[in-house]
């Protein structure tokens, strides 16, 4: 290793001391993650005095991490800590919705319990909600490391820049692909290896819908890919498994493969 390349790699490193590890990111979204719902947390937090030093544990933590490094954050590290913590019951509720969707929506969840504890499709909404949150409040990368821990951990990949209403439902997801600019509707239900695309990858489309819109009460089933911004699944709509769409399909419709037919693919309205 030649003396040049390490003055490269030391300057590097003295570049990164304002950057937040993702250790400390993950550490952080885990925290909120905990508080919101005790099945997450190692320690009960049995008094209102613990709930407040779990509060100013975040607030101090999300503070000092922004402070540390101000590109981080278009506006003052406390001033965005303070809105985003302010976010927290909204977040909650949200999450309830999905946690209730999830139950009616799988016969095979025995509790909501269960649903947390155990679900990969929550864990990744759970990040994505929270993740989102600072996205809309101008926080750069530490949102895209929150939802990139999760689909680490789940295989699920929401970018957090993704519009998704409540009552979101992932079965099983294994391989869910939600890219920045989707839009899902409230009601929607989609199963593993599920894409929602771009049908160009171009950098200079960075700015433009690329991704499709998903109206509400839809689902989609395991291994759909639906792509392109002009592209919009109607309300009330089926897709099928291992259905290619890159069309907009009406409300009310049902798509699906025919088996032992020269039509690949089949739209019939639904009443």
């Amino acid at each position: 290793m030649t003396e040049n390349f390490k003055k490269i790699l030391l300057q590097k490193h003295l570049e990164c001391n304002k950057c937040p590890s993702n250790e400390s990111i993950t550490h952080l979204f885990k925290c909120i993650l905990s508080l919101l719902f005790p099945d997450y947390s190692n320690k009960r937090l049995s008094t209102i005095d613990l709930i407040d030093g779990r509060l100013s544990d975040i607030f101090h933590s999300m503070t000092d991490m922004l402070k540390i490094n101000p590109s981080l954050s278009p506006s003052k590290s406390q001033t965005v800590t303070e809105e985003f913590m302010s976010s927290l019951q909204n977040i909650e509720a949200s999450l309830q919705l999905d946690i209730e969707a999830i139950y009616e929506g799988d016969p095979a969840a025995k509790s909501k319990e269960e649903i947390i504890r155990s679900y990969p499709g929550f864990y990744a909404i759970a990040a994505y909600r929270i993740a989102h949150r600072l996205h809309n409040l101008g926080v750069k990368f530490i949102p895209r490391i929150i939802t990139q821990h999760a689909q680490h951990s789940t295989g699920i990949d929401i970018h957090p820049a993704a519009l998704i209403d409540h009552s979101f439902c992932i079965d099983h997801g294994t391989g869910v692909v939600i890219g920045e600019t989707t839009v899902i509707g409230h009601h929607v239900k989609i199963y593993q290896g599920v894409t929602l695309g771009a049908l160009s990858v171009k950098k200079a489309d960075a700015n433009m819908k690329r991704h499709p819109t998903i109206e509400s009460h839809v689902v989609i089933y395991a291994n759909s890919t639906i792509l392109g911004g002009d592209t919009i699944i109607g309300h009330n709509s089926i897709i099928g498994g291992n259905s290619w769409i890159i069309n907009s399909v009406e409300p009310n419709s049902t798509v699906h493969y025919v088996i032992g037919s020269n039509q690949v693919q089949k739209v019939k309205q639904r009443s």
